[in-house]
């Protein structure tokens, strides 16, 4: 696997020649279907394998710093794969881990586009295969009255049915974008848009390290009407960093989302609304510029007592049998620097999500979206000064939204397990920068699930 994480094109051979197994292995096993007999199992048992390569075409010859997205034509591939695994330990409650294994990297190794084009990129610097505990927590679920609503059979799901009234606890190593921020049109990378600033909110400096995992506990309420949630979780040492800052006093993550589900002629949507506040070991843009109005250094000034807050609405809303509409916008306050997603200070997007029953291809799907995204003032003069955060900084900045539209097309081959989507991506001032890009970006996706 380390022999060809570099080399997209026998990366991607070799994943085919993986998934075609593992085809024939889930066809020839007979997996059974859902039935009233399997509801509600002892075990939960999925698995995930996906390869994303993508190419990025020469940008006009310009000046470049270090955070800058490469002039040249470049490609870069990552791959990941991931056991789903549940257990029942007593009434509502299971036990998930998710071993994982990730390899490979983003283009000009995920920096200098603040909206990255592929989301199962980080920003490790080795690109060599690496295996970790994605997931490790406790979910507890407590049925409150109502009728019984069918989950689904998904994965880290023991449990397929709950009532419609409903409490739910989780604590342990998780993502916390399991549980917030969810849209069943543009959420996960895997299977939907590749872009970071359309599978989430932008601005939401979501806590999490390298890879996006962190630890911490949720709480969530439901019934018919609506749902609320919320979370505290720890926050990395560093910005973007992979260690976890255990100093929980100082620096930590909250966040609360409020779900309520919508009719627009008669059609089912939801609206998402949530807020967040982070407290870290941050640094202030405007202390570092003023300190060094020349090439300014933000790790210079940081200290705890410093926070991050803003705010994010999501809507989903079918507008017509296989046709779904998203749009996001998102805020944060700008001041300090970002900690652990990505440089966006406020965002907006937007997408349609058809399904391929209208040509006949009942499980392909064709999507479109595109995404805003902007900076502080504080921010602004940060980079145009020659700083550089943990994503983008070319050394000087004349500023410009960043604004990048994506294209794919996922098509189900020979199972219900395996689908091939190719995508394309324009970006526009890239890294917020009007003197660099466009940039045009080119992608293929392998993805197994079973």
């Amino acid at each position: 696997m380390i022999l060809f994480i570099g080399n997209p094109f026998l990366m991607t051979k070799v994943l085919l020649s993986i998934s075609l197994f593992l085809v024939g292995f889930v066809s020839y096993s007979q997996v059974p279907t859902i039935s009233d007999s399997t509801i509600n199992a002892n075990t939960n048992f999925h698995f995930q394998l996906t390869s994303v390569t993508q190419y990025k075409f020469a940008l006009p010859p310009t000046y470049e710093g270090a955070n800058s997205l490469s002039v040249g034509d470049e490609s870069a591939s990552t791959l990941t794969a991931t056991i789903f695994w549940g257990t029942k330990l007593w009434k509502g409650a299971a036990v998930y881990i998710n071993p994982e294994v990730a390899g490979g990297s983003g283009i000009s190794s995920a920096k200098g586009i603040a909206a990255f084009t592929n989301g199962e990129a980080f920003r490790v610097g080795d690109p060599e295969p690496k295996i970790y505990a994605a997931r490790a927590f406790l979910k507890q679920i407590i049925n409150l009255g109502g009728e019984l609503d069918y989950i689904g059979e998904g994965a880290n799901e023991v449990y397929k049915t709950r009532s419609r009234k409903y409490l739910m606890a989780v604590a342990g190593k998780f993502s916390i974008a399991d549980f917030f921020d969810n849209n069943s049109y543009s959420h996960d990378p895997r299977s939907q848009f590749l872009n970071w600033g359309l599978m989430s909110n932008g601005a939401w400096d979501y806590p999490a390290n390298v890879r996006g995992y962190t630890l911490g506990a949720m709480l969530e309420y439901g019934d018919k009407n609506f749902k609320i949630r919320g979370a505290t979780t720890l926050v990395p040492k560093e910005a973007n960093g992979n260690d976890l800052d255990l100093n929980i006093g100082q620096a930590n993550s909250s966040v609360i989302e409020f779900e309520k589900p919508i009719k627009l002629v008669e059609r089912k949507g939801i609206i998402r609304v949530l807020g967040f506040y982070t407290s870290a070991k941050m640094g202030v843009y405007n202390q570092a510029t003023s300190q060094s109005p020349i090439n300014p250094d933000i790790t210079s000034t940081r200290k705890y007592g410093r926070n991050k807050y803003g705010m994010g609405i999501n809507l989903e809303q079918e507008i017509a049998k296989g046709i779904g509409f998203f749009t996001r916008a998102s805020w944060n306050d700008g001041k300090n620097e970002t900690w652990a997603f990505t440089e966006i200070d406020h965002s907006a997007s937007a997408g349609v999500v058809i399904q391929g029953v209208r040509w006949k291809r009942a499980n392909d799907v064709f999507g479109i979206g595109s995404v805003a995204s902007g900076l502080s003032q504080e921010h602004k003069n940060y980079l145009a000064a020659g700083g550089y955060g943990f994503i983008i900084g070319d050394g000087r900045l004349t500023y410009g939204a960043e604004w990048i539209t994506e294209l794919y097309y996922k098509a189900k081959l020979f199972s219900d397990t395996f689908y091939l989507t190719a995508n394309y991506q324009y970006v526009t001032n890239p890294g917020y920068n009007m003197e660099r890009g466009p940039a045009h970006v080119i992608g293929l996706r392998a993805h197994v699930e079973f």
